[in-house]
C-alpha cells in the first residue's frame, strides 16, 4: 500500500464519520410546504425525509444541473 492509497483510505474514513454524525444529529430545520422556485407543493414524504428542503424534486434537479 502506497501513500496515495493511505490518503484515499483516510479521506474515505473521514467522509464516513462525517456522514454518520450528520445522520445522528437532530435537525430543527423546517421544510417548506411549497417549492420556492415553482410554488408547487412539496410532497410530505420529501418534507419529512429532507429536513429543511425548500424545493421540489424537479427544481432541485435543475439547480444541481446548473452547478
Amino acid at each position: 500500500m502506497d501513500d496515495i492509497d493511505r490518503a484515499n483510505d483516510q479521506a474515505q474514513y473521514l467522509l464516513d464519520v462525517a456522514l454518520q454524525r450528520s445522520r445522528r444529529a437532530p435537525s430543527n430545520r423546517v421544510s417548506a410546504e411549497f417549492c420556492v422556485d415553482c410554488d408547487e407543493s412539496i410532497p410530505l414524504l420529501r418534507q419529512q425525509t429532507i429536513a429543511g428542503c425548500q424545493t421540489c424534486v424537479d427544481c432541485q434537479g435543475l439547480r444541481e444541473a446548473r452547478r
